[in-house]
């Protein structure tokens, strides 16, 4: 697969139709070099790496001893204030990896120029695969002159930039067709200022959908919990009045019976066996008001019933109403809720002729 690398002019000269040197690779090896603009080499909608113009390489090395990546990235963050000219939040700082001498390459490059490039590189239609200082075109260990600056590549890491003649080439220049062949190094100068913003919101909204998880998991399990404690505490409830009025056949409404069981012992008066007959009977044979009854009257031989909103009633007539009739009782509904008292007999044809 070929790839295309081109060497930028200055920063601050960049443009579409700026002439760039550009060099095609494959497998390591350059197969065709020349010079031609940036929208010229945009119609090939190739990736390509970019490497700095010399005046734009702005290389040193640090001594550092063996530190954790993220305390390295520290150390050459507090190193870069004393070296770069100007506010550091001006400038994006990278470094490659330490070295067994402990040498760490560093480089730095203005973000106000990154920002050029990208906008450049994005009306040529060209994506930017990585971007490096001059040198690390170079083979390692080869040297380069251009526009009065000496370049050399000491290593696959380290390599230097320096004014012409300070200190003099240590090797000859190299070919043309050589120029560009250096193997890439493992660190660069692209920055990617989109990907921290988007990780962190992404971080962000997954925290976010994390803790809705977590507060909704725990709000059903509160509401489970509290639906547990309020049918236990019924049944509790049931049970204590069981207890404390042994004569009431079934409990409907706990509350209610219990209140009237008291008003009227308090009172004197005495409900007799119909009312827990009716009970007894309401309970076998009207099973949807057990646990639904909200309030409970014994009234002139009637026991009325008023329902909880949204209880459950049957919507057509069944087998309980026959057992009512049976037992000589009668069931019937209206607004308010449900009232169960003795049937009214029935005269038959031949008793209304007479």
């Amino acid at each position: 697969m070929k790839r295309l690398r081109i060497g930028l002019p200055p920063l601050d000269q960049l443009s579409v139709d700026s002439p760039v040197t550009f060099a095609w690779l494959e497998r390591g090896a350059v197969v065709a070099h020349g010079q031609a603009s940036l929208a010229e080499l945009g119609k090939t909608r190739q990736p390509l790496d970019c490497f700095l113009h010399p005046r734009d390489s702005l290389l040193t090395c640090l001594d550092l001893p063996p530190l954790p990546p993220s305390k390295t990235h520290a150390a050459v963050t507090c190193a870069a204030q004393a070296l770069v000219l100007g506010p550091l939040e001006q400038m994006h700082v990278a470094h490659g990896p330490r070295g067994s001498d402990g040498r760490v390459q560093v480089g730095w490059v203005p973000k106000a120029g990154l920002a050029r490039l990208a906008q450049v590189l994005s009306q040529a239609q060209l994506k930017l695969r990585g971007l490096y200082p001059a040198p690390y075109a170079l083979p390692v260990g080869g040297a380069a002159l251009e526009d009065g600056y000496g370049l050399n590549r000491d290593s696959l890491h380290l390599a230097t930039v320096h004014p012409l003649g300070l200190p003099p080439l240590a090797t000859p220049p190299l070919e043309p067709a050589q120029r560009w062949s250096g193997a890439l190094p493992g660190w660069g100068l692209q920055a990617r200022p989109s990907q921290p913003s988007g990780a962190g919101w992404g971080r962000a909204l997954a925290c976010v959908a994390l803790a809705v998880a977590l507060w909704t998991l725990g709000l059903n399990l509160y509401a489970a919990r509290q639906a547990d404690e309020g049918q236990r505490l019924k049944t509790q409830m049931s049970q204590q009045v069981r207890q404390a009025f042994p004569e009431l056949p079934v409990v409907l409404n706990p509350l209610q019976q219990a209140r009237q069981q008291l008003a009227a012992r308090q009172g004197g008066t005495d409900t007799g066996p119909r009312f827990s007959a009716l009970l007894q009977l309401v309970g076998n044979h009207l099973p949807f008001m057990v646990g639904s009854v909200e309030q409970l009257t014994f009234e002139q031989g009637r026991l009325n019933l008023a329902l909880l909103a949204g209880s459950r009633q049957p919507a057509q007539p069944g087998d309980w109403q026959a057992a009512l009739a049976q037992a000589g009782f009668a069931a019937t509904r209206d607004e308010q809720g449900w009232s169960i008292g003795p049937a009214q007999p029935v005269e038959n044809a031949e008793a209304s002729d007479e």
